[in-house]
């Protein structure tokens, strides 16, 4: 989820960090209060930072956690999940991305305009 989304989709947000804690995550940092605030990116060249909506940890390994919902920037959206999988794999963590009901297909249509259709969405 791009900033612009996330102050309306702070309710979304929760929802998807109680299930990741229901399912065994550990030690979860989430981009909103109340939770410690996880490591941001900066481009080269671009005052932009990108930061993983949610990072968790489970049976030692590192998961980074990207919201999808409808946006009015897919092409920042695009950017930020391509740059958090190119991470994810040079370190050898994970990428998942969560995504809720109505917005299933605007999620496989963007997987599948960056080449990630490998990736299945978590339907909360």
């Amino acid at each position: 989820m791009i900033k612009l989304d996330k102050s309306e989709n702070i309710a979304f947000l929760e929802k998807s960090i109680h299930h990741l804690e229901a399912t065994g995550f550990e030690n979860i940092k989430a981009d909103m209060d109340g939770y410690e605030k996880p490591k941001s990116y900066s481009r080269k060249g671009a005052d932009d930072k990108i930061t993983p909506d949610i990072v968790a940890i489970k049976n030692g390994r590192k998961y980074f956690f990207d919201i999808s919902l409808k946006s009015e920037k897919p092409r920042l959206l695009k950017t930020k999940w391509l740059f958090l999988d190119t991470l994810s794999r040079m370190k050898s963590n994970r990428f998942r991305i969560i995504t809720t009901r109505g917005h299933y297909k605007f999620t496989d249509t963007m997987l599948e305009d960056i080449n990630l259709s490998n990736k299945e969405p978590i339907k909360i």
